[in-house]
């Protein structure tokens, strides 16, 4: 699994996600469990996964990127693993069968739907009992801080006052989180929050040269701080690791 995450691109990036999820892929050990990757893109998390010898669902509205994930399974020979829905988020529920999956991937895909509470009502209505999610949201703190020490004020000031967290109309995004929020839309839902972790801590506030000249160091820093208050929530992005309890 080790070698899987590493193809992924930029292991410092994804690493405290990659940590999470090979724990849970161990906890499973010698079981083929059944993925879900909700606007799962291109598969940078559905082929390791599948090279890992599980089988993995991608749903994305992105019919280019399904095409790119369908020719990276092939040349990665898991094409008979991995499979592609076209749908988006806001849809989950009628494309997915109740208790169908063991482990639901939900990255970056929040902050673009039209009611988060009910894409996530969606995937727990997915798990079977005992399953899992990995939620990847984009962190309010992050952009802030973002905005301000880049000279645009007005644009932190509009973040730190809205409700959904957004810069402006001209925002890309529709909402941001923090951890209460995030952990509190899960809970809502009737799923256990076990962790919540930072992710791109450091990574995105290095200069390229500083990344390529020590990536283990990067790496180690990376990890070490992805747990830690206030470090975790001024990371680019919040995971968290939640699970459909059982009976």
């Amino acid at each position: 699994m080790e070698t899987a995450s590493a193809r992924t691109g930029r292991p410092a990036r994804t690493a405290a996600v990659w940590a999470v999820l090979r724990r849970e892929l161990d906890r499973h050990a010698g079981r083929e469990l059944t993925v879900l990757d909700v606007g799962g893109g291109t598969g940078g998390f559905a082929v390791p996964l599948a090279e890992a010898g599980h089988t993995v669902t991608v749903i994305d509205a992105s019919p280019d990127a399904l095409a790119a994930l369908t020719r990276r399974a092939a040349d990665a020979g898991v094409a008979d693993r991995v499979h592609a829905v076209q749908g988006d988020g806001d849809a989950l529920a009628a494309l997915v069968d109740p208790g169908s999956a063991d482990l639901v991937l939900c990255h970056s895909v929040l902050e673009v739907v039209d009611e988060p509470a009910r894409v996530v009502a969606a995937i727990a209505a997915a798990l079977r009992p005992g399953g899992a999610v990995s939620l990847l949201v984009a962190s309010r703190a992050a952009a802030i801080l973002a905005r301000a020490v880049n000279g645009h004020l007005r644009a932190a000031s509009a973040l730190v006052t809205d409700p959904a967290g957004r810069a402006g109309p001209r925002d890309t995004l529709l909402r941001r989180f923090d951890a209460a929020g995030a952990v509190a839309l899960l809970e809502a839902a009737g799923l256990t929050v076990e962790e919540t972790h930072g992710v791109r801590v450091v990574t995105d506030l290095l200069p390229a040269t500083v990344l390529e000249e020590d990536p283990q160091a990067v790496l180690d820093l990376e990890l070490a701080l992805s747990s830690r208050p206030p470090f975790r929530d001024i990371a680019s992005q919040l995971h968290l690791f939640a699970r459909q309890p059982v009976g």
